[in-house]
């Protein structure tokens, strides 16, 4: 595990990575938030976004305290749905200090509630902006989803912008990825979606600009197979 970045101008790398844990349900259909957590230990990320959290109050467990408190990172909350007895939606871990946090609402009528969680930092003197967050799956509410966090983008001006998470976007000709590609220029499309035999690059990392993104690579290995339907997605930038 790396040590907390306190000396944040001799910081020249950032490490990323996005990742649907499936309510922490393995591809074996076992519930194993335990093997969800050794994959975030694993992936020794300095920002890590997380899709499909879910916190269940009736069974005593708090998922993103227990993350926290076993990896050492800052758990932000980003729930979309909520119940008595359950939470359900993103969240955002990093061992960076966070100089500010937005909660959007991207949600579309009639659809699953989505969201967004915007949070400002700051690394080698230069300010960044990181959005995590999970799209819809019919095309017109990823329309509709990508403009508003365009506009985020566009309206709060940063030194590096990052977009990261499951974009739920299939048709690499549609026009969500048409206007990112316009805004980050071109990502790389890497398959990880499902787990076991990955042919769909649901889950991105977009950066701006492009010039920092040293890698982006999947996490694909025995563990990640089983712990969840998506494979981790990991990007090394260069600060």
């Amino acid at each position: 595990m790396k040590s907390v970045l306190s000396k944040r101008t001799e910081i020249t790398s950032l490490t990323l990575a996005t990742y649907n844990i499936h309510r922490c349900l393995g591809t074996d259909g076992k519930f194993k938030p335990a093997r969800i957590i050794e994959v975030i230990k694993q992936l020794d990320a300095d920002v890590i976004a997380l899709q499909e959290v879910e916190t269940s109050r009736d069974a005593g467990l708090d998922l993103l305290e227990q993350i926290s408190r076993q990896t050492g990172l800052q758990a932000i909350a980003g729930m979309t749905m909520l119940s008595e007895t359950a939470q359900y939606g993103n969240a955002l871990l990093t061992r960076l200090d966070i100089e500010e946090i937005q909660r959007e609402d991207i949600s579309i009528q009639g659809r699953e509630p989505r969201g967004a969680i915007c949070i400002k930092t700051k690394l080698a003197n230069k300010a960044i902006r990181v959005i995590a967050t999970h799209l819809g799956l019919l095309p017109s509410e990823r329309r509709t989803q990508v403009k508003q966090l365009l506009k985020i983008l566009e309206q709060n001006t940063t030194d590096m912008s990052i977009l990261m998470g499951d974009l739920n976007e299939w048709y690499l000709w549609g026009r969500p990825l048409r206007w990112l590609h316009q805004h980050f220029d071109k990502s790389i499309a890497i398959p990880t979606f499902p787990s076991r035999f990955p042919v769909l690059a649901l889950d991105r990392i977009w950066v701006e600009p492009k010039s920092c993104l040293h890698t982006v690579t999947p996490y694909n290995t025995r563990i990640t197979k089983k712990a969840s339907d998506h494979l981790p997605l990991k990007a090394e930038l260069i600060i």
